[in-house]
Protein backbone atom coordinates (compact mmCIF):
# COMPACT_ATOMS: atom_id res chain seq x y z
CA UNK A 1 0.00 0.00 0.00
CA UNK A 2 1.16 3.24 -0.82
CA UNK A 3 0.52 5.62 1.90
CA UNK A 4 -0.87 8.97 1.43
CA UNK A 5 -0.48 11.88 2.95
CA UNK A 6 -1.63 15.42 3.12
CA UNK A 7 0.32 18.40 5.09
CA UNK A 8 -1.22 21.79 5.50
CA UNK A 9 1.37 24.47 5.60
CA UNK A 10 4.51 24.61 3.78
CA UNK A 11 6.68 26.08 6.56
CA UNK A 12 9.12 24.92 8.32
CA UNK A 13 7.08 22.28 10.56
CA UNK A 14 5.46 21.31 7.35
CA UNK A 15 8.23 20.48 5.12
CA UNK A 16 10.59 19.05 7.71
CA UNK A 17 7.38 16.83 8.74
CA UNK A 18 7.69 15.67 4.70
CA UNK A 19 11.22 14.86 4.76
CA UNK A 20 11.23 12.85 8.18
CA UNK A 21 7.86 11.35 6.73
CA UNK A 22 9.89 10.27 4.09
CA UNK A 23 13.52 9.37 5.65
CA UNK A 24 11.18 7.09 8.30
CA UNK A 25 11.96 3.33 8.66
CA UNK A 26 8.62 2.51 9.07
CA UNK A 27 7.46 4.53 5.66
CA UNK A 28 8.28 1.94 3.21
CA UNK A 29 6.07 3.60 0.38
CA UNK A 30 4.43 7.49 0.82
CA UNK A 31 3.19 9.54 -1.06
CA UNK A 32 2.96 13.48 0.11
CA UNK A 33 1.42 16.39 -0.68
CA UNK A 34 2.07 19.43 0.73
CA UNK A 35 -1.04 22.16 0.59
CA UNK A 36 0.03 25.84 1.02
CA UNK A 37 -2.25 29.07 0.97
CA UNK A 38 0.28 31.47 -0.18
CA UNK A 39 1.86 31.03 -3.88
CA UNK A 40 5.24 30.39 -1.80
CA UNK A 41 6.37 28.28 0.75
CA UNK A 42 8.53 28.57 3.34
CA UNK A 43 6.07 30.44 6.22
CA UNK A 44 7.54 32.36 8.49
CA UNK A 45 10.93 32.19 7.86
CA UNK A 46 10.02 33.82 4.42
CA UNK A 47 7.08 36.54 5.88
CA UNK A 48 8.23 36.30 9.42
CA UNK A 49 11.66 36.86 9.82
CA UNK A 50 13.68 40.26 9.32
CA UNK A 51 15.32 40.42 6.05
CA UNK A 52 18.80 41.26 7.33
CA UNK A 53 19.44 37.96 9.15
CA UNK A 54 22.06 36.41 7.21
CA UNK A 55 21.48 33.38 8.71
CA UNK A 56 18.39 32.58 7.51
CA UNK A 57 19.75 31.51 4.30
CA UNK A 58 21.02 28.09 5.69
CA UNK A 59 17.14 27.15 6.74
CA UNK A 60 16.25 28.06 3.20
CA UNK A 61 18.74 26.22 1.62
CA UNK A 62 17.71 23.10 3.74
CA UNK A 63 14.10 23.81 2.96
CA UNK A 64 15.07 24.52 -1.02
CA UNK A 65 16.86 20.79 -0.91
CA UNK A 66 14.24 19.16 0.89
CA UNK A 67 11.48 20.65 -1.47
CA UNK A 68 13.81 19.88 -4.68
CA UNK A 69 14.08 16.02 -4.25
CA UNK A 70 11.38 16.09 -6.32
CA UNK A 71 9.16 13.35 -3.82
CA UNK A 72 6.89 15.63 -2.52
CA UNK A 73 4.57 17.35 -4.48
CA UNK A 74 3.83 21.20 -3.82
CA UNK A 75 0.12 22.81 -4.20
CA UNK A 76 0.46 26.60 -3.69
CA UNK A 77 -2.13 29.20 -3.76
CA UNK A 78 -4.71 26.54 -1.84
CA UNK A 79 -6.55 27.57 1.27
CA UNK A 80 -8.10 24.47 3.70
CA UNK A 81 -11.10 25.21 4.33
CA UNK A 82 -12.57 27.04 1.11
CA UNK A 83 -10.60 25.50 -1.56
CA UNK A 84 -10.16 22.17 -0.01
CA UNK A 85 -11.67 20.71 2.97
CA UNK A 86 -11.56 17.89 5.33
CA UNK A 87 -14.38 15.83 3.52
CA UNK A 88 -11.82 16.10 0.65
CA UNK A 89 -8.87 15.49 2.49
CA UNK A 90 -10.36 11.87 3.47
CA UNK A 91 -11.36 11.34 0.12
CA UNK A 92 -7.71 11.56 -1.25
CA UNK A 93 -5.60 10.12 1.72
CA UNK A 94 -4.76 8.37 4.43
CA UNK A 95 -3.94 11.14 6.95
CA UNK A 96 -3.39 14.71 7.27
CA UNK A 97 -1.06 17.03 9.19
CA UNK A 98 -1.83 20.53 9.94
CA UNK A 99 1.20 22.66 10.04
CA UNK A 100 -0.56 25.76 9.99
CA UNK A 101 1.77 28.27 12.46
CA UNK A 102 0.41 30.99 14.40
CA UNK A 103 0.96 34.25 12.46
CA UNK A 104 -1.59 36.55 14.57
CA UNK A 105 0.10 38.74 17.40
CA UNK A 106 -1.50 37.56 20.83
CA UNK A 107 -3.37 39.97 22.71
CA UNK A 108 -2.64 42.69 25.07
CA UNK A 109 -5.51 43.88 27.08
CA UNK A 110 -4.82 47.49 28.05
CA UNK A 111 -6.27 50.45 28.10
CA UNK A 112 -5.91 52.29 24.47
CA UNK A 113 -4.73 49.60 22.99
CA UNK A 114 -7.06 50.05 20.12
CA UNK A 115 -5.98 53.49 19.54
CA UNK A 116 -5.33 54.58 15.65
CA UNK A 117 -0.89 54.03 16.23
CA UNK A 118 -1.43 50.81 17.76
CA UNK A 119 -0.22 48.16 16.01
CA UNK A 120 0.97 44.30 16.57
CA UNK A 121 4.00 43.34 15.76
CA UNK A 122 3.24 40.55 13.74
CA UNK A 123 1.31 42.93 11.16
CA UNK A 124 4.62 44.90 10.92
CA UNK A 125 7.30 41.95 10.20
CA UNK A 126 4.66 40.51 7.70
CA UNK A 127 4.76 43.93 5.66
CA UNK A 128 8.04 44.69 5.58
CA UNK A 129 8.49 41.06 4.78
CA UNK A 130 6.33 41.45 1.19
CA UNK A 131 3.62 39.47 2.58
CA UNK A 132 0.75 39.65 -0.31
CA UNK A 133 -1.81 39.61 2.26
CA UNK A 134 -1.26 42.88 3.70
CA UNK A 135 -1.45 46.78 2.67
CA UNK A 136 1.21 48.16 0.66
CA UNK A 137 1.88 51.19 2.91
CA UNK A 138 3.08 51.92 6.33
CA UNK A 139 2.97 55.06 9.03
CA UNK A 140 5.85 55.85 9.83
CA UNK A 141 5.29 59.55 10.68
CA UNK A 142 5.98 58.80 14.45
CA UNK A 143 8.86 60.35 15.65
CA UNK A 144 9.14 58.40 19.12
CA UNK A 145 8.20 54.91 19.13
CA UNK A 146 6.96 52.57 21.98
CA UNK A 147 8.06 48.67 21.36
CA UNK A 148 5.98 46.01 24.18
CA UNK A 149 8.13 42.73 24.55
CA UNK A 150 11.37 41.89 25.08
CA UNK A 151 11.85 38.88 22.67
CA UNK A 152 13.51 38.63 19.37
CA UNK A 153 10.28 39.07 17.61
CA UNK A 154 11.01 43.04 19.80
CA UNK A 155 14.32 43.76 18.99
CA UNK A 156 13.67 42.61 14.86
CA UNK A 157 10.69 45.93 14.92
CA UNK A 158 13.25 48.31 17.09
CA UNK A 159 15.88 47.17 14.49
CA UNK A 160 13.99 47.71 11.57
CA UNK A 161 12.34 50.97 12.67
CA UNK A 162 16.26 52.32 13.84
CA UNK A 163 18.54 50.89 11.42
CA UNK A 164 19.51 53.16 8.45
CA UNK A 165 17.49 52.03 5.18
CA UNK A 166 20.80 52.17 3.08
CA UNK A 167 22.40 49.92 5.20
CA UNK A 168 19.26 47.44 4.63
CA UNK A 169 19.49 48.23 0.81
CA UNK A 170 21.02 44.75 -0.35
CA UNK A 171 18.98 42.54 1.50
CA UNK A 172 15.46 40.87 0.01
CA UNK A 173 13.74 44.18 1.06
CA UNK A 174 10.98 45.00 -1.30
CA UNK A 175 10.82 47.87 -2.97
CA UNK A 176 7.71 49.66 -1.53
CA UNK A 177 8.94 48.72 1.81
CA UNK A 178 12.39 50.54 1.65
CA UNK A 179 11.53 53.87 -0.22
CA UNK A 180 9.15 53.97 3.31
CA UNK A 181 11.76 53.63 5.24
CA UNK A 182 13.63 55.99 3.21
CA UNK A 183 10.76 58.48 4.42
CA UNK A 184 10.40 57.59 7.83
CA UNK A 185 10.23 59.86 10.69
CA UNK A 186 11.51 57.63 13.35
CA UNK A 187 13.86 58.94 15.84
CA UNK A 188 13.48 57.19 18.94
CA UNK A 189 12.39 53.44 19.97
CA UNK A 190 11.42 52.77 23.24
CA UNK A 191 11.58 48.93 24.25
CA UNK A 192 10.19 47.46 27.40
CA UNK A 193 10.19 44.42 29.21
CA UNK A 194 8.17 43.54 32.80
CA UNK A 195 11.10 42.03 34.17
CA UNK A 196 14.85 43.04 34.11
CA UNK A 197 17.47 42.74 32.20
CA UNK A 198 18.51 39.61 33.35
CA UNK A 199 15.29 37.79 32.45
CA UNK A 200 14.47 38.49 28.78
CA UNK A 201 13.18 36.32 26.22
CA UNK A 202 15.85 37.04 23.17
CA UNK A 203 19.16 35.49 21.95
CA UNK A 204 22.77 36.88 23.02
CA UNK A 205 22.99 36.94 19.01
CA UNK A 206 19.68 39.28 18.23
CA UNK A 207 21.00 41.41 21.23
CA UNK A 208 24.63 41.79 19.79
CA UNK A 209 23.43 42.37 16.38
CA UNK A 210 21.59 45.89 17.75
CA UNK A 211 25.52 47.25 19.00
CA UNK A 212 26.41 47.12 15.48
CA UNK A 213 23.63 49.43 13.88
CA UNK A 214 25.35 52.45 12.36
CA UNK A 215 24.42 55.78 13.39
CA UNK A 216 22.12 54.54 16.22
CA UNK A 217 22.88 55.24 20.17
CA UNK A 218 21.88 52.55 22.21
CA UNK A 219 20.34 53.72 26.02
CA UNK A 220 20.00 52.06 29.54
CA UNK A 221 19.17 53.00 32.77
CA UNK A 222 21.17 52.13 35.25
CA UNK A 223 18.33 51.91 37.74
CA UNK A 224 17.56 48.97 35.66
CA UNK A 225 20.61 46.73 36.65
CA UNK A 226 20.57 47.23 40.61
CA UNK A 227 20.43 43.28 42.10
CA UNK A 228 16.99 43.25 43.09
CA UNK A 229 16.91 39.86 44.34
CA UNK A 230 19.54 37.41 45.17
CA UNK A 231 17.28 34.24 43.93
CA UNK A 232 16.64 35.22 40.91
CA UNK A 233 19.09 33.88 38.49
CA UNK A 234 22.45 35.06 37.86
CA UNK A 235 24.27 35.81 35.15
CA UNK A 236 27.20 33.61 36.95
CA UNK A 237 24.94 30.70 36.37
CA UNK A 238 23.83 30.83 33.19
CA UNK A 239 26.45 31.23 30.44
CA UNK A 240 23.85 33.03 27.95
CA UNK A 241 22.75 35.66 30.71
CA UNK A 242 26.43 36.00 31.34
CA UNK A 243 26.79 37.25 27.43
CA UNK A 244 23.60 39.05 27.43
CA UNK A 245 25.57 40.68 30.64
CA UNK A 246 28.55 41.74 28.98
CA UNK A 247 26.54 43.10 26.33
CA UNK A 248 24.94 45.51 27.94
CA UNK A 249 28.16 46.20 30.41
CA UNK A 250 29.31 47.15 26.96
CA UNK A 251 26.83 49.30 25.79
CA UNK A 252 26.82 51.36 29.37
CA UNK A 253 30.06 52.62 28.81
CA UNK A 254 29.71 53.91 25.78
CA UNK A 255 29.47 57.21 24.75
CA UNK A 256 26.38 58.92 23.37
CA UNK A 257 24.51 61.65 21.70
CA UNK A 258 26.09 61.83 18.72
CA UNK A 259 23.68 59.72 16.45
CA UNK A 260 20.83 60.73 14.84
CA UNK A 261 18.65 57.46 16.53
CA UNK A 262 18.00 56.18 19.92
CA UNK A 263 16.98 52.73 21.28
CA UNK A 264 16.20 53.14 24.40
CA UNK A 265 15.75 49.72 26.77
CA UNK A 266 13.12 50.03 29.73
CA UNK A 267 13.35 46.63 32.16
CA UNK A 268 10.88 46.20 35.35
CA UNK A 269 8.32 48.29 33.21
CA UNK A 270 4.39 46.95 33.32
CA UNK A 271 2.66 47.63 30.37
CA UNK A 272 -0.37 49.62 32.01
CA UNK A 273 -2.11 51.74 28.97
CA UNK A 274 -1.43 53.72 26.17
CA UNK A 275 -2.62 57.01 26.28
CA UNK A 276 -4.35 59.56 23.54
CA UNK A 277 -7.66 60.49 22.28
CA UNK A 278 -7.93 60.15 18.76
CA UNK A 279 -4.15 58.09 18.09
CA UNK A 280 -1.87 57.65 20.26
CA UNK A 281 -0.09 60.43 22.44
CA UNK A 282 1.80 58.23 25.31
CA UNK A 283 2.55 54.80 27.20
CA UNK A 284 2.09 54.97 30.40
CA UNK A 285 3.34 52.00 32.53
CA UNK A 286 3.66 50.46 36.13
CA UNK A 287 7.39 49.42 37.62
CA UNK A 288 7.43 46.02 38.75
CA UNK A 289 9.92 44.35 40.82
CA UNK A 290 11.11 40.55 41.85
CA UNK A 291 10.07 38.72 44.93
CA UNK A 292 11.93 37.08 46.83
CA UNK A 293 10.67 33.72 45.19
CA UNK A 294 11.41 35.32 41.81
CA UNK A 295 7.77 36.23 41.24
CA UNK A 296 6.76 39.29 39.46
CA UNK A 297 5.25 42.00 41.27
CA UNK A 298 4.27 45.83 40.64
CA UNK A 299 5.80 48.62 43.14
CA UNK A 300 3.00 50.62 42.49
CA UNK A 301 4.70 53.48 40.63
CA UNK A 302 3.82 54.83 37.10
CA UNK A 303 5.56 57.04 34.52
CA UNK A 304 4.41 57.99 30.83
CA UNK A 305 6.71 58.32 28.10
CA UNK A 306 5.46 60.55 24.87
CA UNK A 307 5.07 58.22 22.14
CA UNK A 308 3.09 58.89 18.87
CA UNK A 309 2.88 54.68 18.14
CA UNK A 310 3.18 52.12 20.02
CA UNK A 311 4.07 48.10 18.86
CA UNK A 312 2.84 44.61 20.54
CA UNK A 313 5.45 42.04 20.42
CA UNK A 314 4.48 40.00 23.33
CA UNK A 315 3.84 36.67 20.83
CA UNK A 316 2.13 34.98 18.78
CA UNK A 317 -1.46 32.94 18.37
CA UNK A 318 -2.81 30.28 16.36
CA UNK A 319 -5.61 30.44 14.79
CA UNK A 320 -8.57 27.98 14.17
CA UNK A 321 -8.51 25.51 11.46
CA UNK A 322 -12.01 24.73 9.95
CA UNK A 323 -13.74 20.96 11.40
CA UNK A 324 -10.62 20.66 13.94
CA UNK A 325 -10.61 21.03 17.48
CA UNK A 326 -9.06 24.20 18.33
CA UNK A 327 -7.97 25.36 22.55
CA UNK A 328 -9.04 29.04 22.42
CA UNK A 329 -6.96 29.69 25.62
CA UNK A 330 -3.53 28.27 24.35
CA UNK A 331 -3.97 29.11 20.90
CA UNK A 332 -3.12 25.40 19.80
CA UNK A 333 -5.03 22.07 18.02
CA UNK A 334 -5.72 19.75 21.49
CA UNK A 335 -3.29 17.26 20.61
CA UNK A 336 -1.23 14.01 22.22
CA UNK A 337 2.24 13.44 20.87
CA UNK A 338 0.66 15.30 17.29
CA UNK A 339 -2.42 13.25 17.30
CA UNK A 340 -5.34 15.33 17.43
CA UNK A 341 -8.08 14.69 19.87
CA UNK A 342 -11.73 15.91 20.69
CA UNK A 343 -12.80 17.47 23.63
CA UNK A 344 -12.76 13.73 25.78
CA UNK A 345 -9.22 13.49 24.47
CA UNK A 346 -9.81 11.06 22.08
CA UNK A 347 -7.54 10.73 18.96
CA UNK A 348 -8.94 11.82 15.92
CA UNK A 349 -8.16 9.25 13.12
CA UNK A 350 -6.24 10.64 10.42
CA UNK A 351 -5.98 13.92 11.79
CA UNK A 352 -2.42 15.16 13.17
CA UNK A 353 -0.64 18.13 14.09
CA UNK A 354 3.27 19.78 14.14
CA UNK A 355 4.87 22.86 14.83
CA UNK A 356 3.47 25.74 16.58
CA UNK A 357 0.37 24.85 16.41
CA UNK A 358 1.08 21.77 18.08
CA UNK A 359 2.66 23.05 21.09
CA UNK A 360 2.35 26.75 20.94
CA UNK A 361 4.76 29.51 19.34
CA UNK A 362 8.24 28.41 20.98
CA UNK A 363 11.13 27.73 20.10
CA UNK A 364 13.56 27.36 17.18
CA UNK A 365 14.22 25.15 13.88
CA UNK A 366 15.55 22.43 16.73
CA UNK A 367 11.78 22.54 18.19
CA UNK A 368 9.95 21.98 15.04
CA UNK A 369 12.15 19.51 13.58
CA UNK A 370 11.83 16.87 17.27
CA UNK A 371 7.98 17.99 17.01
CA UNK A 372 7.96 16.71 13.79
CA UNK A 373 9.40 13.18 14.30
CA UNK A 374 7.08 12.73 17.46
CA UNK A 375 4.59 13.36 15.11
CA UNK A 376 5.44 11.22 11.88
CA UNK A 377 6.08 8.16 15.06
CA UNK A 378 2.63 8.59 16.17
CA UNK A 379 1.61 8.90 12.91
CA UNK A 380 3.40 5.60 11.78
CA UNK A 381 2.34 3.92 14.93
CA UNK A 382 -0.46 1.32 13.17
CA UNK A 383 -3.01 2.04 10.73
CA UNK A 384 -5.70 1.92 13.01
CA UNK A 385 -4.98 5.67 12.87
CA UNK A 386 -5.31 5.90 8.82
CA UNK A 387 -8.35 7.07 6.84
CA UNK A 388 -9.41 4.63 3.87
CA UNK A 389 -9.75 7.14 0.80
CA UNK A 390 -11.88 6.63 -2.00
CA UNK A 391 -9.66 8.07 -4.59
CA UNK A 392 -6.35 7.81 -3.65
CA UNK A 393 -4.99 8.11 -7.06
CA UNK A 394 -2.35 11.31 -7.00
CA UNK A 395 -3.83 12.92 -10.10
CA UNK A 396 -7.19 13.23 -8.38
CA UNK A 397 -6.32 15.88 -6.60
CA UNK A 398 -5.26 17.99 -9.57
CA UNK A 399 -8.42 17.11 -11.12
CA UNK A 400 -10.59 18.77 -7.91
CA UNK A 401 -9.14 21.84 -7.55
CA UNK A 402 -8.93 22.43 -11.25
CA UNK A 403 -12.72 21.21 -11.97
CA UNK A 404 -13.26 24.17 -8.86
CA UNK A 405 -11.33 26.62 -10.37
CA UNK A 406 -8.27 27.04 -7.90
CA UNK A 407 -5.12 28.69 -9.80
CA UNK A 408 -2.87 26.39 -8.16
CA UNK A 409 0.88 26.70 -8.13
CA UNK A 410 3.23 23.55 -8.21
CA UNK A 411 6.71 23.14 -7.39
CA UNK A 412 8.17 24.09 -10.56
CA UNK A 413 5.82 27.00 -10.47
CA UNK A 414 7.39 28.31 -7.09
CA UNK A 415 11.26 27.63 -8.69
CA UNK A 416 9.70 29.65 -11.16
CA UNK A 417 9.03 32.35 -9.55
CA UNK A 418 12.18 31.81 -7.25
CA UNK A 419 14.37 32.54 -10.02
CA UNK A 420 12.41 35.61 -11.18
CA UNK A 421 13.21 37.43 -7.41
CA UNK A 422 17.07 36.53 -7.85
CA UNK A 423 17.16 38.03 -10.95
CA UNK A 424 15.36 41.04 -10.51
CA UNK A 425 17.49 41.23 -7.27
CA UNK A 426 20.80 40.66 -9.28
CA UNK A 427 19.89 43.62 -11.30
CA UNK A 428 20.04 46.35 -8.46
CA UNK A 429 22.74 44.65 -6.36
CA UNK A 430 20.33 42.68 -3.66
CA UNK A 431 19.83 39.41 -2.54
CA UNK A 432 16.59 39.56 -4.29
CA UNK A 433 13.49 41.69 -5.02
CA UNK A 434 10.64 39.72 -3.89
CA UNK A 435 7.27 39.97 -5.60
CA UNK A 436 4.76 41.08 -3.66
CA UNK A 437 1.45 40.58 -5.33
CA UNK A 438 -0.42 37.46 -5.09
CA UNK A 439 -1.61 38.13 -8.53
CA UNK A 440 2.10 38.36 -10.11
CA UNK A 441 3.23 35.82 -7.86
CA UNK A 442 0.64 33.89 -9.97
CA UNK A 443 1.20 34.62 -13.15
CA UNK A 444 4.63 33.94 -12.92
CA UNK A 445 4.39 31.06 -11.12
CA UNK A 446 1.80 29.98 -13.63
CA UNK A 447 3.85 31.28 -17.35
CA UNK A 448 0.99 33.49 -18.00
CA UNK A 449 3.14 36.72 -17.67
Amino acid sequence: MTLRVAIVGAGPAGIYAADILLKHEKALDVSIDLFERLPAPYGLVRYGVAPDHPRIKGIVNSLREILDSGQIRLFGNVNYGTDVTLADLRKHYHAVIFATGAMRDAELNIPGIDLPGSFGAADFVSWYDGHPDVPREWPLDAKEVAVIGNGNVALDVARMLVKQPEDLYPTELPDNVFQALEASEVTDVHIYGRRGPYQVKFTPLELRELGDLRDVDINLEDEDFVVQNSTVESPSSNKQIAVIKRIFDSWREREGGRSSRRLHFHFFAQPHEILGSDSVQGFRYQRSTTTSDGQLALTGETREQSVQAVYRAVGYFGSPVKDIPFDYLRGVIPNSAGAIVDEAGVQQVGRFVTGWMKRGPVGLIGHTKSDAKETIDVLLAGPESFWMPQEPEPMSVNRMLEARGVAFTTLSGWQRLDREEIERGRAKDKERIKVVSREEMLSISNETY
